[in-house]
């Protein structure tokens, strides 16, 4: 007689053929928004079956009811191992989990941006190939979330902990050769168990259908009467982002607030909805109930209402189940002649009423960044420097291989400065190309934050070290298109004796002090305190203005000073007030080597004043003026008057060493 499962409670079917496995037992735990695993102990004739020939193979496994309905139960295996040899069969154990366990299997790192949940988990399970193995009963709409960072985690990790967060849960669907993921986020998505309606009754007298409820627990237990929390948006600093809500059993007690911050939100509507999600989650544990029943088609995510029961109070309420731990075991022979034996199924479960509101707990960890990264700055193809009006930029992540280095990269990432006010402050914006430094708000790696930036060997320190250890400085560069040569530039050399402040401009340099400006040079040391300046083209000083009512400016020279002018011309325009020129001791000499001098007055009188004596010469013409006399010296000297000459002395003589003429139309001599 050939080893058959045919007509037995228990069976399973495998890719390795008819009754190659034989089940023997099989025992294993569903539950909402968990995996489910189950280990099944196997009995073959073949004591070498190939661990690769169903590792990661999909089987079915069935229970059969009382009633001739058969429950079935789909996985793939994803263990499998020799246990020994019995009498006269080999055993085996393996284990079997649901598809959606091989994305434990896989780890990313990636970035998604403005994209809601629903989303994200759609795009994940597509690409890893599992369309058509899920189904979204989703009812609420969700928020764009701006960006959600996969770091170092399966894949299995970030949807979970995304759905627990989103407030959406999941269970498996199994029937005869497939199981399907039931995504949800309302208790309307649950379905009617085929074990609708089940008894409960203490007499042990009752059969297996007439008493499937074996053992009914109901508890309550105590849980936080109000969750709030809070969280900041930079772009509505002062906006309150604080929301709280209360718990709605019985029991609740508003003064045992669960508060935490942050809430991973930035409007309030937000908070409003994050708030209630996690009151929600909070009382799923509030009043739970357990229990142990052979009801074979218990699963989580289907729903019950237990008819009878010795309470009243308990009788026709309808319960969600939340987890089941199934065990079957079959004894006996396995060939055909012999299929009256032994059989046993057992589970044991937990439930909760039907009218609260399933939400699953947050128990996957989120990534942690505790420590810093870099990343490079990016943006459009073109563009050298590309902040949004806040200053921030967008950078790639090495650990990005989805990125582009484009302006789709990151998101928008603020950057630290030493000092941020009011329209003032420090601002240097990262460029493209450069490397930053990033840190991460409470370590989350959605919310980065560049705290500073560092050189590599692509961008080099701007002075060559080490031999330019002793400096220091700010030196930019001009955008876009600039070359090394176009820059500007504030630098500190603190050489010992070689001490500088160097100051370049690539094009304009504007200076405004609006009160006083003092310079002084080398008065500190006594000692090499000169000044130089040059000028390529023209200067212009302006001191004062129409408004101002004083617009003096004094010039105080020590010693000497020299002003060449070598080509050109120099002109002092004084539109109203005086010019003075007082020298104290010395001398005021003007040389003119070449070209005229004029002094004209057209207003007012010229005046010349000197102590000995005031002296013009021409070759070797000239007039002297003394305090005694006026001299007037010259090879020939002509006084012509249009009207008349007078003269008029004490005492007056004309001489003439060899002629003298007088000659006129009338001459009086008296």
């Amino acid at each position: 007689m050939g080893y058959t499962q045919d007509d037995r409670p228990i069976s399973i079917e495998t890719p390795l053929g008819k009754d190659k496995l034989l089940l023997r037992s099989f025992e294993g735990e569903e539950t909402i928004s968990r995996l489910f695993r189950f280990e099944l102990d196997l009995l073959s004739e073949d004591g070498g079956i190939s661990p690769s020939s169903i590792i990661g193979e999909p089987v079915t496994f069935r229970v059969r009811s009382p009633s001739g309905d058969e429950r079935y139960f789909h996985g793939h295996v994803n263990h499998f191992a020799y246990a020994g040899k019995g009498d006269r069969l080999h055993m085996y154990r393996a284990a079997v989990v649901p598809w959606f366990w091989f994305l434990t299997r896989t780890s990313d790192c990636r970035i998604f941006q403005e994209m809601k949940a629903p989303d994200i988990l759609e795009e994940v399970l597509n690409e890893l190939g599992f369309g058509g193995k899920y189904e979204l009963r989703l009812s609420k709409s969700y928020r764009e979330l701006e960006y959600i960072v996969q770091y170092r985690e399966t894949d299995f990790n970030f949807l979970s902990r995304l759905m627990e967060h989103s407030g959406i849960g999941y269970y498996f669907e199994h029937k005869n050769g497939e199981h399907k993921l039931i995504i949800l986020d309302h208790n309307g998505a649950f379905e009617k168990s085929k074990d609708g309606s089940v008894n409960f009754q203490t007499s042990l007298g009752k059969s297996e259908l007439e008493r499937p409820i074996l053992e009914w627990v109901h508890s309550h237990e105590t849980r936080s009467g109000q969750w709030a929390h809070t969280d900041y948006n930079f772009e509505k600093p002062t906006t309150d982002l604080k929301a709280k809500r209360r718990g709605g059993t019985a029991k609740s007690d508003a003064k045992y607030e669960f508060f935490d911050y942050p809430g991973e939100f930035t409007e309030k509507p937000h908070s409003e909805d994050e708030v209630r999600l996690r009151m929600e989650e909070e009382e799923v544990g509030h009043e739970r109930a357990h229990g142990r029943s052979t009801c074979r088609f218990f699963s989580p995510g289907y729903q019950f209402t237990l008819a009878e029961h010795p309470d009243s109070s308990e009788a026709n309420k309808p319960y969600t189940l939340v987890s089941v731990h199934h065990v079957a075991h079959m004894g006996g022979a396995y060939t055909t002649d012999q299929v009256g034996v032994h059989r046993i199924y057992e589970n044991s479960f937990t439930c909760i009423p039907q009218q609260v509101a399933y939400r699953p707990g947050r128990l996957t960890p989120k990534p942690s960044i505790n420590s810093i990264q870099t990343a490079v700055v990016t943006g459009p193809p073109g563009e050298e420097i590309w902040p949004d009006k806040y200053g921030r930029v967008k950078v790639q992540f090495h650990w990005d291989r989805y990125g582009q280095r484009n302006e789709r990269s990151s998101c928008w990432i603020r950057v630290a400065t030493p000092w941020a006010g009011t329209n003032w402050g420090m601002i240097h914006i990262p460029r493209i190309g450069q490397e930053v430094v990033v840190s991460f708000i409470e370590g989350n790696p959605d919310r980065p934050l560049i705290t500073g930036m560092v050189y590599n060997a692509d961008n080099m320190p701007p002075y060559g070290l080490a031999a330019n250890k002793t400096q220091s400085g700010i030196k930019t560069r001009s955008s876009k298109n600039g070359s090394p040569e176009n820059f500007n530039e504030l630098r500190f050399e603190d050489l010992k004796d070689k001490e500088q402040i160097y100051f370049h401009a690539e094009r304009d340099f504007d200076r405004v002090v609006e009160n006083n400006d003092t310079l002084k040079v080398g008065f500190q040391k006594k000692k090499d305190g000169d000044q130089t300046v040059e000028i390529f083209n023209n200067q212009t000083t302006k001191i004062g203005t129409p408004e101002c009512k004083d617009g003096s400016q004094t010039i105080e020279i020590w010693k000497d000073r020299d002003t060449t002018i070598k080509t050109g011309n120099e002109t002092i325009v004084i539109e109203q007030g005086n010019r003075s020129l007082t020298l104290n001791r010395g001398n005021d000499t003007i040389v003119l080597k070449q070209g005229n001098q004029r002094t004209h007055c057209q207003l007012g009188k010229s005046e010349h004043e000197a102590c000995q004596s005031i002296e013009l010469k021409v070759g070797n013409s000239s007039i002297k003026l003394t305090p005694a006399e006026i001299k007037i010296k010259s090879t020939m000297i002509k006084i012509q008057a249009d009207a008349m000459i007078e003269m008029k002395s004490p005492m007056t003589t004309v001489k003439g060493d060899a002629v003298l003429t007088l000659k006129g139309g009338m001459v009086m001599i008296n």
